[in-house]
């Protein structure tokens, strides 16, 4: 017997186990992944309420890119073993650990944008089983990571590396992390120290040692100052900051922008702060600024993303864990934002 948590339109009660769900078909090129850990992300948060939906309008709710249909199984972190495999995937796959590529791409060169995600345009990892493309699984059986710390892995590190990718950070460079204590901002911190940058973390001032103990060699308060916030990052950066990994928006873009060095980068990913922003365009051309939109990674980051997991170069913090049956429990813990690092599920 297989279970899973189905999501239907109407809200955060909207949520129905089935503890007899039926084992999901196995089609051509494709595994059938018994489910170890899955993790929740705000991907899963707007499949359910909507990520451009519009009051009053529940026909505008849609998943990560546009609309869906509805009931869905969520949850796009997904670690296990392959217990299946179609006819023209070897045999000798069964058994395999792995880590699941959750996006979908717009082509098939290993560049090609993401376009969608499991748990949004196709069910996820919130259930026992799971069918996806063997083209998305990467054995992890030399990993020393557990499932939980796997599941942690694929959306908010893999969102993380595309935006390291994308703006070219570097060894020795200074870069500020917004959002820092978040799934993406935390994975943001460690990817980065791990490639030798110097991070500076902005976050609440409740979770500055989570922060230096995932590598952030400073740790600034979101609720300082802006003169004061201005004034600490001339000191930790004299000559202004390379580079800026945004995963909130809001208002910071038009507070920092003035903070960073000539020729530096802004790469965003999120907008939790607010989606619409004014700046002063004459500060972006007269410097020579870049401003780049990062949406997940491509098949060659999670590429990489899955070689750093298999070393074990990068050790995700689990911050809570829930089972299959408690999934409410887990999104709400997850929207009230006051954990660090990633919250995940067991069957």
């Amino acid at each position: 017997m297989t279970a899973a948590v189905l999501f239907r339109h109407g809200g955060p009660e909207a949520l129905e186990l089935r503890a007899d769900w039926p084992l999901p078909g196995v089609g051509p090129g494709q595994v059938l992944v018994r489910v170890g850990a899955a993790a929740v992300n705000n991907t899963d948060v707007w499949t359910r309420e909507g990520a451009y939906g519009l009051p009053g309008r529940p026909e505008a709710k849609a998943g990560w890119r546009g609309a869906l249909d509805f009931p869905r199984i969520q949850g796009g972190d997904i670690a296990g073993v392959i217990s299946a495999t179609a006819q023209d995937v070897p045999d000798a796959w069964v058994g395999r650990r792995v880590l699941v590529d959750p996006a979908f791409y717009a082509d098939a060169r290993d560049d090609a944008v993401p376009v969608g995600l499991l748990g949004s345009e196709a069910d996820g990892g919130f259930a026992s089983y799971v069918a996806v493309d063997a083209a998305r699984v990467h054995d992890m059986s030399a990993s020393p990571l557990s499932d939980q710390e796997l599941a942690a892995l694929p959306v908010a590190y893999g969102t993380a590396l595309g935006m390291l990718e994308r703006s070219h950070i570097r060894s020795g460079e200074t870069v500020l992390v917004t959002g820092a204590s978040g799934g993406v901002g935390l994975a943001l911190v460690q990817l980065a120290a791990a490639r030798g940058a110097r991070v500076v973390a902005l976050t609440s001032a409740s979770k500055a040692a989570a922060l230096q103990e995932a590598g952030a060699a400073a740790v600034l308060s979101r609720e300082a100052d802006p003169v004061e916030l201005q004034r600490r990052l001339r000191e930790l950066a004299p000559e202004g900051l390379d580079a800026v990994a945004d995963v909130a928006g809001g208002p910071w873009l038009e507070q920092l922008l003035p903070a960073l060095r000539d020729g530096a980068r802004w790469v965003i990913a999120g907008a939790v702060a607010g989606p619409v922003v004014t700046f002063d365009l004459r500060r972006l051309y007269l410097h020579n600024l870049s401003l780049i939109g990062s949406s997940m990674h491509t098949r060659a980051h999670f590429a990489s993303l899955a070689d750093l997991a298999r070393a074990g170069t990068v050790r995700p913090r689990i911050a809570g864990n829930y089972r299959l049956a408690e999934l409410h429990a887990a999104q709400e813990e997850f929207r009230r934002g006051t954990h660090v690092g990633k919250i995940t599920i067991t069957p």
